[in-house]
């Protein structure tokens, strides 16, 4: 895996205050945003490593770990377990200090970490051989761009990660921000180590006049004094068609009605949805004629 400089993916300094990489990560995060950039490959990747290294940075521990480890800050804590053991090992096994313990080692001629080779280069088996570790691969991170209407009914995709196609299935009634794993679609492992995971966040952009809470949707929908003094009948859009309702005499303003089932789907539960909450909003008449006004005050000093 290469080394990625975050630092210089966010244009700021290595001393750059939490504040400093907020303000350059919103900055580049507005400029590259997929929304702003359609179709722009680009535009895409470069969005992709600009939430990827605020990812890091943002996140003291994390930035921590990146400034010592660099490219292998996310095995900061299996370096620091070898590195102990190493030293355990180097006490009580001098003839062959890699053998036993419960650190995994291997024995080849591959490729490794240059920063491990930095902690560990020199010490080699009997044989002349390098010891090496197995280390599972980097979890990836990205996000998935869903329209709220996308994401009424199940569906395939294809997403490119790190140059590679992978078909997923996006379950209905996923919620904005909610993550999922996709288990061994992450980096590749270190001498022979799993891969990583692949981790997909969902952003929601809500493209309806609905309100949504988890399966419930909530609407407001105008209906004229008429027919609110009167009841009647009225259609009302869902999110599956059209249904009638039944307004009932003397509605007040603010009058709240349920539609079961007429809601958002129940994640992972094929064929269950939520209920719609239909508020009505009682609109007073504009613009009435002499007629009409005589008509209200006659009701009036009836009332």
């Amino acid at each position: 895996m290469e080394y990625i400089d975050y630092y210089k993916i966010l244009g700021i300094d290595k001393n750059a205050s939490d504040a400093e990489i907020k303000k350059a990560y919103r900055k580049l995060a507005r400029k590259y945003h997929p929304d702003l950039n359609p179709d722009n490959k680009e535009a895409e990747i470069k969005f992709k490593q600009i939430n990827e290294a605020n990812e890091v940075l943002s996140h003291p521990e994390n930035r921590k770990k990146y400034d010592q480890y660099g490219k292998d800050w996310k095995h900061a804590e299996e370096f620091e377990k070898a590195k102990r053991q190493q030293g355990a090992y180097a006490g009580s096994q001098q003839e062959n200090p890699f053998q036993g313990g419960g650190f995994e080692y291997e024995y080849g001629d591959g490729d490794f970490s240059d920063f491990f080779e930095s902690m560990f280069g020199g010490r080699r088996s009997s044989g002349g051989r390098r010891a090496q570790a197995k280390f599972r691969g980097q979890d990836f991170n990205a996000e998935l761009h869903l329209n709220l209407t996308d994401i009424y009914k199940s569906h395939k995709q294809t997403l490119t990660v790190n140059g590679k196609n992978i078909r997923i299935t996006i379950p209905a009634g996923v919620e904005d921000n909610q993550t999922i794993k996709i288990t061994g679609h992450g980096g590749p492992g270190v001498n022979g180590g799993p891969k990583g995971d692949l981790y997909i966040t969902f952003k929601i952009i809500n493209n309806t006049n609905f309100k949504r809470d988890r399966e419930t949707l909530y609407k407001d929908i105008d209906i004229d004094l008429y027919t609110a003094i009167l009841g009647g009948e009225i259609f009302v859009n869902t999110m599956d068609g059209q249904v009638k309702l039944k307004v009932k005499p003397e509605t007040q303003n603010g009058t709240k009605v349920k539609l079961k089932g007429k809601g958002f789907p129940v994640y992972k539960k094929d064929g269950h949805f939520g209920d719609l909450i239909v508020t009505f909003s009682v609109k007073m008449p504009k613009n009435l004629s002499e007629e009409q006004k005589d008509l209200f005050r006659r009701l009036k000093s009836i009332s």
